[in-house]
């Protein structure tokens, strides 16, 4: 979360007020499982320090309440990705175009080296 916010403020913007998107909520790549998966709690942090938070995975279109969360929140379509302050790359899923995301977006958190191979300066690598 710590490079999210860094990343937000090199663009001038604070994580107060942010409208992020995650990609990717799954524990791991290309399985639909969200025991232990960061994401959970990334999104958790994120609204806690005010940010507008929405996610993307092909593997849920649901995420409700578990153990640990609590999060009653939809899938959203990826379309129209320069709406978002930021979006943050959790989950490398193979099915993401990453290039047509990286294009279409405003800045790009990348956790997982999915953009690897990718140059442009909207991508910040953590």
């Amino acid at each position: 979360m710590a490079s999210t916010a860094t990343a937000l403020n090199r663009q001038r913007k604070s994580l107060n007020g942010a409208k992020v998107l995650i990609l990717g909520v799954a524990y791991k790549k290309d399985v639909d499982d969200l025991r232990e998966s960061p994401a959970l709690t990334i999104i958790e942090l994120l609204q806690n320090e005010g940010a507008v938070v929405s996610y993307n995975d092909p593997y849920f279109e649901y995420v409700g309440r578990g153990r640990k969360y609590n999060l009653e929140m939809s899938n959203t379509p990826l379309h129209d990705l320069g709406q978002y302050d930021c979006v943050l790359i959790v989950t490398d899923h193979s099915t993401y175009d990453y290039k047509w995301i990286v294009e279409s977006s405003n800045l790009v958190v990348d956790t997982r080296n999915a953009t690897k191979g990718i140059q442009s300066p909207k991508i910040v690598r953590c």
